[in-house]
C-alpha cells in the first residue's frame, strides 16, 4: 500500500490538483490559497511544490499530503481516496498487496450486489411499485436513487450472494446478514422498502430498510446497517453524493429528517439537500457541508419531537460558523416536508426561501406558535422568556443581543432593564437547563452523546428479557454518569420510565435468537462507546491539569500527570483497536 500511495505522490502533481477545489496563487516558491477547512480572509493555507504537501497556518492548523487532503475535503476514508487519487494518476490499484484494501473492495463489490438485488426485486412487486406511486415517488426517482425490495424470505438475499461467488463470512462483516445461535444465517432486511446508502463518492455503503404496509406492529419502523468497516453513519449524509454539487453552488444545504422527506423534497426541486438518518446531526455531517456551504436550513418534521430536534441542530450548526435558519411549516395538514411535497408542488421552494433566521425561529416557537401558547400560565412564559434571554446571552454582538432584548419588550410588555436585569441573572451552566424547561415532553431536552449511550445501555439492561445485562452493566457502573448510577440502582424509577417511552424500546423481532444476538452486539458496542466518552472526558481534565501545573512550574506534580495522561490515552487507542 506504501508503494501505490507513494507511486500517486509522484505522478499526481498536487499544486494541479488542489487547483480544482480552490484558487492558488503563487507566493515565492510555493502558492498560498484561502482555507478550504475554516473560514478566512487572508491566506494562511500553504502548498510546497517540492515537498508535494499542503499546510494552513491558520487556526486550523491542518496539513498532509495530496491524499490526506482528499480524504478530508470529501469525508472519505484512506482507502477511498487512495483509489480515486490512483485511478486519476492511472495506476493500477490491483497490483496492491495490501490485505485490508483487498477486504475494503470486497465490501464493496458485496453491497453494490445485495444493491441490484434489490432493485431486480421491487422491479417484479407491483405492490410496492403502487405503494410507492401513492407516496408520490416518480420512478425516475425511484430508478436515479436506486431504490429496492427485500422479499419477505429468511435467506433469499444470502443464497444469492453465496451464488455469486462471496463467502458468508464477508457477508456478516457487510452487515447484511445475522448468525443466530443455532449457527444458521438470516437475512438482516426481509418484506422492507430498501434505500441503499451511498458515501459521498457514490458508493453503496449501507442500506436503511423500512417496514411496508400491513406489516406487523410489534416490528422496529425502520433496520439499519450497522457499523463497518466501509459504514460509519455519523460521517455518512444521505443523498450527498447526488446533491453536492448544488450545495456548492448554493452555498446552502437544507437539511431533512427522512429518506422519504430527501426523495420527495429532491424530486420537487429542492436540489441542495441532505438527510441526516438513523443518528442525530453530528460534528463530520457539519465538517462535510462546511466545505461547501455557508448557510443551512434546517427542514424538519413539523411535529414537537422535529422541531427539538431543529433546535439541537441550531446550536451544533451555529458552532460550525453556519448562518442557520429553520423552516416551518405552518399548516396542521403538513407533518413533514414530504406531505409538502406530494400535496402542494412548487410550494417547498417557497418555504426554504422563506425559512426563518434562527432567532426569528425561537420568537416564533415559544411566542407565537399557537402549540406552545394555548393555555399557557405564568410559570411557562416565564420559563420561555428565560430561554430566549438565553439564547440572547449568547449572542456576540451587543448591538444585535439589543436589536432581540427591544423585540422581546415589545412582545412581553415588559421593560427592556428587567430583561436585561433577567438575563444577567443567567449563569452559563443555567443555560441548557433554561432551554429544557420548554412546558413540553423530555424529548426536547438537549442531550449529551453519553447521556443517550447511558440511555439506551439501561434501556437494555433494564427491559427485563435477559439479566445478564444488567449484571454485565453494573460491573461498569464508575463509567455512567452520576444520574443513570441512581437509575441503575433502582433510586430513580420514575426517570427509568421517562427514559424507556424516549427511546421507544421495541424488542419483539421476527426470530428471538436473532434479536438476542442483536441486543448483545449493540450492548458490547455502546459499553465501548460508553467508556470512550469518560475516558475522553478525562483526558481533557488531564490535559488542562497538566497545563496548570507547566505554568505553576511544579515537575514532580506535572510528571505524575503525564504519566496518568499517557495511561488514559493507551486505554483509548486500545479500545478504537
Amino acid at each position: 500500500m506504501n508503494d501505490t500511495a507513494q507511486q500517486v505522490k509522484e505522478k499526481l502533481d498536487i499544486v494541479d490538483f488542489l487547483k480544482q477545489y480552490m484558487e492558488v496563487k503563487p507566493a515565492g516558491k510555493n502558492f498560498k490559497a484561502n482555507c478550504p477547512f475554516h473560514k478566512e480572509k487572508t491566506p494562511s493555507f500553504m502548498i510546497s511544490p517540492e515537498r508535494q504537501t499542503w499546510h494552513c497556518f491558520g487556526s486550523c492548523s491542518e496539513g498532509g499530503d495530496i491524499i490526506k487532503f482528499l480524504m478530508k475535503y470529501e469525508n472519505l476514508e484512506f482507502y477511498d481516496a487512495l483509489k480515486i487519487l490512483a485511478e486519476k494518476a492511472g495506476i493500477e490499484i490491483r497490483q496492491s498487496g495490501d490485505k485490508d484494501f483487498r477486504a475494503h473492495n470486497i465490501l464493496y463489490s458485496i453491497m453494490g450486489s445485495a444493491k441490484d438485488f434489490f432493485k431486480n426485486s421491487l422491479k417484479s412487486s407491483e405492490k410496492v411499485k403502487n405503494y410507492l406511486k401513492e407516496r408520490g415517488l416518480k420512478n425516475e426517482t425511484i430508478e436515479e436513487f436506486e431504490l429496492g425490495l427485500a422479499p419477505d424470505e429468511p435467506d433469499l438475499m444470502t443464497r444469492h450472494l453465496l451464488g455469486l461467488g462471496y463467502n458468508i463470512t464477508d457477508l456478516e462483516k457487510a452487515g447484511l446478514i445475522l448468525k443466530t445461535e443455532r449457527g444458521t444465517y438470516w437475512d438482516r432486511y426481509r418484506g422492507r422498502l430498501i434505500f441503499p446508502i451511498f458515501n459521498h463518492v457514490g458508493k453503496v455503503v449501507g442500506f436503511a430498510g423500512r417496514v411496508l404496509p400491513g406489516a406487523r406492529e410489534d416490528i422496529a419502523k425502520y433496520v439499519n446497517s450497522p457499523e463497518t468497516p466501509i459504514y460509519q453513519k455519523s460521517r455518512i449524509l444521505y443523498g450527498f453524493h447526488k446533491t453536492k454539487n448544488d450545495v456548492r453552488e448554493e452555498k446552502t444545504a437544507v437539511l431533512v429528517e427522512g429518506y422519504m422527506d430527501f426523495l420527495m423534497a429532491w424530486q420537487d426541486g429542492v436540489k441542495n439537500i441532505v438527510a441526516v438518518s438513523g443518528t442525530a446531526l453530528t460534528a463530520e455531517h457539519l465538517k462535510a457541508l462546511r466545505r461547501l456551504a455557508d448557510e443551512v436550513v434546517l427542514a424538519f418534521d413539523a411535529d414537537e419531537a422535529g422541531q427539538a430536534a431543529a433546535e439541537r441542530s441550531i446550536d451544533a450548526s451555529a458552532a460550525f460558523d453556519f448562518t442557520v435558519k429553520v423552516l416551518v411549516i405552518e399548516d396542521d395538514k403538513f407533518k413533514d416536508p414530504a406531505d409538502v411535497a406530494k400535496d402542494k408542488p412548487g410550494f417547498l421552494k417557497e418555504l426554504v426561501k422563506n425559512a426563518k433566521p434562527a432567532m426569528d425561529y425561537y420568537f416564533y416557537k415559544y411566542f407565537t406558535n399557537r402549540f406552545f401558547t394555548e393555555n399557557q400560565g405564568i410559570k411557562e412564559k416565564k420559563q420561555n422568556i428565560r430561554v430566549l434571554l438565553s439564547k440572547i446571552k449568547k449572542i456576540s454582538s451587543p448591538v444585535e443581543r439589543q436589536h432581540w432584548i427591544k423585540e422581546l419588550a415589545t412582545l412581553t410588555y415588559l421593560d427592556e432593564k428587567v430583561l436585561a436585569e433577567e438575563m444577567g441573572s443567567i449563569k452559563e451552566d443555567e443555560s441548557q437547563e433554561a432551554e429544557a424547561s420548554t412546558g413540553t415532553e423530555n424529548i426536547s431536552k438537549i442531550i449529551l452523546r453519553k447521556d443517550l449511550i447511558a440511555q439506551r445501555l439501561l434501556g437494555i439492561a433494564l427491559n427485563g428479557t435477559n439479566e445478564e445485562f444488567k449484571k454485565q452493566l453494573e460491573k461498569e457502573i464508575e463509567y455512567l454518569p452520576e444520574h443513570y448510577r441512581d437509575i441503575l440502582s433502582g433510586n430513580k424509577k420514575a426517570d427509568l420510565e421517562d427514559i424507556m417511552g424516549l427511546i421507544g424500546l421495541r424488542f419483539s423481532m421476527e426470530n428471538a435468537d436473532i434479536a438476542e444476538q442483536e441486543l448483545k452486539r449493540e450492548f458490547q458496542a455502546l459499553l465501548i462507546e460508553l467508556k470512550m466518552e469518560y475516558l475522553k472526558e478525562e483526558q481533557k481534565k488531564s490535559r488542562e491539569l497538566m497545563h496548570k501545573l507547566d505554568e505553576k512550574g511544579d515537575k514532580e506534580a506535572y510528571e505524575k500527570e503525564t504519566k496518568r495522561f499517557d495511561s488514559i490515552s493507551r486505554e483509548i487507542h486500545n479500545l478504537k483497536r
